[in-house]
C-alpha cells in the first residue's frame, strides 16, 4: 500500500492483531464535536485499551489482542 489517495478516498484496514490505519484526508469529531486533529495516516485503538484513545499507543502487544481475523456471525443463542 502506498501514502497515495485519491480525492476524498479514505483507505481503513484492519491490521493483524493491532489497530485500524486510516489513510486518506478525514475530519475525526469528538465526543463534544471538537474537531481532533489527524494526520493523512493515522492508526486507531480496535483493543481498547489505549491511554491515547481514540488512537492506537502500542497497547495492544503487552496485553495481547486476539482481533478477530472477520465479522463474527450472528450467534444462534
Amino acid at each position: 500500500m502506498t501514502d497515495e489517495t485519491t480525492a476524498g478516498k479514505v483507505q481503513i484496514t484492519m491490521l493483524p492483531e493491532g489497530p485500524y490505519e486510516v489513510v486518506g484526508e478525514i475530519e475525526m469529531l469528538g465526543l463534544n464535536g471538537e474537531v481532533i486533529k489527524t494526520k493523512k495516516k493515522c492508526y486507531l485503538c480496535r483493543c481498547g485499551a489505549s491511554t491515547h484513545k481514540p488512537f492506537c499507543d502500542g497497547t495492544h502487544s503487552k496485553i495481547g489482542f486476539d482481533a478477530a481475523a472477520e465479522a463474527v456471525p450472528e450467534s444462534r443463542e
